[in-house]
């Protein structure tokens, strides 16, 4: 019995010494101004539109591709 308690409490302990680490770790963390986090907003939206119209001319071709090759048309 002593031992299940013991087991208990050092897993409490663990449990408490992790949020410990977790907290001190947020503490850490320099968070970006709200101009920085527009900058940063702006570029993943226009990275992804980037992308996207890539992506659109890169399927375009491979359907204008396969329409020549096959003989059909869409």
């Amino acid at each position: 019995m002593a031992d299940q308690a013991a087991v208990k409490t050092k897993r409490w302990v663990r449990i408490k010494e992790y949020f410990r680490g977790i907290r001190s770790e947020i503490k850490k963390v320099v968070w970006p101004t709200k101009k920085e986090t527009y900058r940063y907003t702006g570029v993943v939206l226009a990275t992804c539109a980037l992308f996207a119209f890539f992506f659109w001319i890169l399927d375009t071709g491979f359907l204008k591709l396969l329409e020549v090759v096959l003989n059909i048309s869409m």
